[in-house]
């Protein structure tokens, strides 16, 4: 019990909070393109008064990258979207671009965390085979958007969209959150265009078949979020879930997906934060990354 209690602590106290900043490279552009510095900022779910995490998002400006992307579940409280905008307002001042989660949309609930294996074991997740949430807390999502939209983010929910950095034109293709079945791959199927020198994927939860489907239009990236790098994790083993149909041998950090024979780098962000009623992390710290993407070789 003394040792529960002290991991407990541990996780809650320590960890939770133990910002830290992951550097990925990344071997996806064209041959001869200069190198791309690009800042995946995701599952922030920020809770109003977490100055800790506040400062620290703050401070990654001072990365200066070429661009941000942000994969979502921005909010673990209604009342967290101006701390939200605050945190990154820094960063706003750098091109980017963004989608949401389902802890953007609606607001989170109690819930025993025994249920993520029952999931697992089912092959259920989200909306994704289980019965519809009945009386979810809206969040102020539209509020969120707009300041994202007002510093010139741009908004990938289910579209394409593109940056001009320094010359090089981005594509970017992304979707609403799989998780509660938003995605809409249809509205954006067809691969990379040509009219960009190099172009990516972003989705909020990294489920099979979206993985799947930017795969097979050959998206030589694709950023995700969602899975908390499976937050409580075993030392030595890894995490026990991912929270949506992805392997837990790829819950967080870079590796590759094959389907219809071709492969793509994803790469899964563990993520800054918490669920406001489960707020604790093991083994797992919180994290941002900065992934430096460069010609193949």
């Amino acid at each position: 019990m003394a040792a529960g209690a002290a991991g407990l602590v541990y996780a809650a106290g320590f960890e939770a909070r133990s910002f830290r900043l992951r550097r990925v490279t990344v071997p996806v552009l064209p041959p001869g393109m200069h190198p791309l510095r690009v800042l995946q900022v995701s599952d922030i779910h920020m809770v109003s008064g977490q100055r800790k995490k506040q400062r620290w998002l703050r401070s990654l400006a001072g990365l200066r990258p070429d661009f941000v992307i942000n994969t979502g579940d921005n909010l673990s409280d209604p009342e967290g979207v101006p701390e939200v905008l605050d945190a990154l307002g820094p960063l706003m001042q750098f091109p980017g671009a963004y989608v949401f989660g389902s802890n953007d949309y609606y607001g989170p609930k109690l819930r025993n965390p025994a249920r993520y294996l029952l999931e697992k074991a089912n092959g259920r997740h989200g909306l994704n085979g289980n019965k519809p949430a009945v009386g979810a807390i809206h969040n102020p999502w539209e509020d969120l958007r707009d300041g994202f939209d007002e510093a010139g983010w741009v908004n990938l929910t289910n579209t394409r969209g593109s940056l001009k950095i320094e010359g090089v034109s981005i594509g970017l293709t992304g979707l609403d959150d799989p998780h509660i079945k938003r995605d809409r791959y249809a509205r954006v199927a067809g691969g990379p265009s040509d009219a960009y020198d190099f172009s990516l994927g972003v989705v909020h939860a990294p489920y099979l078949r979206v993985l799947d489907a930017f795969t097979a239009d050959d998206y030589p990236l694709i950023l995700a979020g969602h899975t908390h790098g499976g937050q409580l994790c075993i030392p030595f083993y890894g995490a026990l879930v991912t929270n949506c149909d992805l392997d837990t041998d790829r819950v967080k950090g870079l590796s590759t997906h094959t389907a219809e024979g071709r492969t793509s780098y994803l790469h899964v962000s563990a993520g800054c934060g918490t669920n406001r009623y489960t707020p604790v992390r093991f083994a797992c710290p919180p994290e941002a990354t900065l992934l430096t993407l460069v010609a193949k070789e």
